[in-house]
């Protein structure tokens, strides 16, 4: 380098906007966005199911809605959970373990956040679809992060209620009220659940090890959750065959549920024959294509 040089700097006006991206990729973070749009594709599909032709202000207001309020409890939860964070490797770059925020903007979000989406339902939707959303949000945060994570291996079986409360809040939405029909469509996210968090559970107990939380393999082993896995996909079946044998669907909907759960107990099957890595892997994001695909074709079964 010659004498003299000098380093280039970038603009403050540069440096500012690229400071102010990184903050807001980390607010968007807090909300698990990617968690989320499995959410909202349940509650829209739902709504189609319930009412053939839901009103584009509602659909669009229901999903502003269940983003605020799934994304409330999401950063709610990285505030409650920022210790736990810091000791696993999946969550260690997470916005507060890694001490880009402070913890308690993060929770001043996620109460604004859920705040808002009541708001947002009750003003814009309607109040039975506001008091659904809330009750989804307060177990998610209460009663499963707070009570049923660190204190039994049946967390994620109980606690799975308010992941499955989606479906209800697009019934309602789109309905104003409730029928019997929407919690058969609750039961399947509901029986869903368990055995696609054990497929992750599986990839990741060292980690839930070292943090003393009783997931499923940590206290019961591996293979008692292979078994566990095998039991809730047979289970999940019947489920998904309750909703045609009622009538609320036709063919549409039975062809497409009937292979995507042959497929998805094969790989629960050779989960629990291969105890492998790569087969908890492969069954962990197939049970996310499972859940997105079996919706709607629920929904394109009620439009055809």
């Amino acid at each position: 380098m010659e004498a003299g040089a000098r380093t280039r700097r970038a603009p403050i006006g540069v440096t500012w906007l690229h400071a102010a991206r990184l903050t807001v990729a980390d607010y968007v973070a807090l909300t698990k966005p990617r968690v989320i749009s499995l959410l909202l594709l349940t509650t829209v599909a739902t709504m189609f199911v319930a009412n053939s032709s839901p009103r584009f202000v509602t659909i669009l207001l229901t999903m502003v809605g269940g983003y605020l309020a799934a994304g409330g409890a999401g950063a709610i939860n990285h505030y409650l959970e920022r210790d736990i964070d810091a000791r696993m490797t999946r969550t260690s770059r997470r916005p507060l373990p890694a001490g880009r925020m402070e913890p308690r903007a993060a929770l001043w979000f996620g109460i604004v956040l859920s705040v808002l989406s009541l708001a947002v339902f009750a003003i814009g939707v309607n109040v039975t679809s506001a008091l659904l959303s809330l009750t989804g949000l307060l177990g998610y945060v209460f009663v499963y992060t707070l009570w049923l994570k660190p204190s039994t291996t049946q967390n994620i079986v109980i606690g799975g209620a308010a992941g499955a409360v989606p479906p209800l809040v697009g019934w309602a939405a789109a309905t104003g009220s409730l029928e019997p029909a929407a919690f058969l469509l609750f039961a399947i996210v509901f029986y869903w659940t368990p055995p696609h968090f054990w497929a992750l559970a599986l990839l990741i107990k060292d980690d839930y090890a070292r943090t003393g939380i009783p997931m499923l393999p940590v206290v019961d082993g591996e293979a008692e959750t292979r078994r566990q896995i095998l039991l809730y996909g047979w289970l999940l079946l019947p489920i998904t065959m309750l909703p045609f044998a009622v009538g609320l669907f036709g063919a549409v909907y039975v062809v497409s549920a009937l292979a995507l759960d042959a497929l998805f107990l094969g790989l629960c099957v050779r989960l629990y024959r291969r105890a492998d890595r790569r087969s908890a892997l492969v069954l962990f994001h197939y049970s996310l294509a499972y859940l997105a695909l079996l919706f709607v074709a629920m929904a394109v079964d009620r439009l055809v």
